[in-house]
């Protein structure tokens, strides 16, 4: 197994935006592809790992980009400057999405028939939108996602599959939160799945969160399941 990586350039609506591409190069053929959201901060290094974890399962990786080339947080504020203007339209933050999976369905490696996406975070509330909006995407997983619906999306119907891992104790989705998403989904018609991690808190994935007065907390029983969990779940879609 030789896993390679590549950056991938592409514009929309006049910016710039630069994924990161992951495939095992000794597998011969298009094959399916998972795109990766990333969290508050931006594309870092913790997404590009993800997408050489999803290549060394034999996927082709992509850590998606929606902020633009080099944008990047240093800090909670900055980060929060660069997700909350998305956040709060939806519309915008959506249609960068889909401008993501057209770049991945550009890439030769990829079978664009088999295609899910998974997000930590931040990213956790994008993959749901691209459900959400119609994506052509065979499924969804959500890591210690934001589970707000976008309001531009009711009444529409969800094709892909969801999986949604999240920790109980999150402070930033409390249970009130996720009762409305799955109430959202089944009202779409989704079928979805929720996996619930007790004595878990936001950000379980990450083994650099570990401040438990601002409910990031990493978890490596949580990260563990969560990853299996997630592998059996695409196993499943892209069959």
């Amino acid at each position: 197994m030789t896993i390679q990586t590549r950056l991938v350039e592409y514009t929309h609506d006049g910016q710039t935006f630069e994924g990161l591409l992951a495939w095992d190069d000794t597998l011969a053929g298009r094959r399916p592809a998972v795109a990766v959201a990333h969290a508050w901060a931006g594309r870092t290094e913790f997404e590009a790992g993800k997408a050489r974890a999803l290549a060394e399962l034999g996927y082709v990786g992509f850590a998606m980009d929606v902020y633009g080339k080099g944008r990047r947080g240093r800090s909670r504020d900055e980060n929060a400057a660069l997700m909350t203007p998305l956040v709060q339209n939806r519309a915008r933050l959506q249609a960068r999405l889909g401008a993501a999976l057209h770049a991945l369905h550009a890439q030769p490696e990829v079978d664009v028939a088999r295609c899910a996406a998974i997000g930590f975070c931040f990213g956790g509330l994008c993959v749901l939108d691209m459900a959400r909006c119609g994506l052509p995407l065979r499924g969804v997983v959500s890591f210690h996602g934001l589970f707000t619906a976008p309001g531009n999306t009711a009444g529409c119907r969800i094709e892909a599959k969801v999986l949604a891992l999240h920790g109980w104790d999150d402070p930033m989705v409390p249970p009130d939160a996720v009762l409305a998403w799955t109430r959202e989904m089944t009202e779409a018609g989704a079928d979805w799945q929720l996996h619930a991690y007790g004595g878990t808190m936001h950000a379980f994935t990450n083994p650099e969160a570990n401040d438990p007065d601002f409910g990031t907390v990493y978890s490596a029983r949580a990260d563990a399941r969560s990853w299996t969990a997630m592998r059996a779940f695409l196993s499943e879609v892209l069959a």
